[in-house]
């Protein structure tokens, strides 16, 4: 069983990073690329916390910053229709104390905007983990969340953009950089974009702007 990985992120796709293990690439899929590393030089390690899966035809990674996700990601999958894939994809559209700040208060509005979420899966994940979030919030894995400075219950009406640049400032980035993401991905917006999408979209924007310098 593979818990973590430590190195060096050697490409990116929209939905895994290749980890170069002395010598050796794992591509893991994790729910936001671009956030891998990002604060860190061009060659520095990185680690993930893994969650691996074995299936008949593949054996995939799953990977995450922190503990507190590769946490969450697991409760994720003990809901009934949630596989690994859908939930990268709903973690990918909301910031962790986010989603479990809406699973705790029932925020089915908030939980069907995630994507291959319907109505009733967005029930079953408030029935099945309402109470193990509670607990979970308690624990110190929830802790770990508030001590990167980051509340637990956060505001259900927020915009698309405040909860991305929200979530640019949990991941390191400062005001000015987040702002300056935002004015670069200007052109490229339809309108339509979620959360989830213009965080990828300003990481990508930073992540290029990185490597102009």
């Amino acid at each position: 069983m593979i818990d973590f990985l430590r190195g060096v992120v050697a490409h990116r796709e929209t939905d895994y990073v290749v980890l170069d293990v002395k010598g050796v690439g794992y591509r893991v899929f994790t729910p936001n690329p671009y956030a891998i590393g990002a604060k860190e030089s061009k060659d520095a390690e990185v680690t993930m916390f893994i969650h691996f899966q074995v299936r008949e035809d593949a054996h995939l990674l799953f990977g995450f910053q922190t503990r507190e996700e590769q946490s969450l990601f697991r409760l994720l999958l003990d809901v009934n229709g949630i596989g690994p894939k859908v939930a990268v994809g709903i973690m990918a559209g909301g910031r962790p104390e986010t989603i479990v700040a809406a699973i705790r208060q029932e925020n089915l509005s908030f939980l069907t905007k995630l994507p291959g979420i319907g109505k009733k899966t967005a029930q079953r994940m408030v029935l099945d983990l309402k109470d193990k979030l509670g607990a979970y919030a308690a624990s110190s894995e929830a802790e770990g969340f508030m001590a990167m400075g980051i509340p637990l219950d956060v505001p259900s009406d927020a915009g698309a953009w405040a909860e991305a640049k929200a979530a640019l400032l949990a991941l390191g980035y400062t005001e000015a950089e987040a702002d300056r993401a935002g004015s670069a991905i200007q052109s490229k917006l339809t309108g339509f974009e979620t959360a989830e999408g213009l965080t990828k979209l300003a990481l990508q924007a930073l992540f290029q702007q990185s490597l102009s310098r």
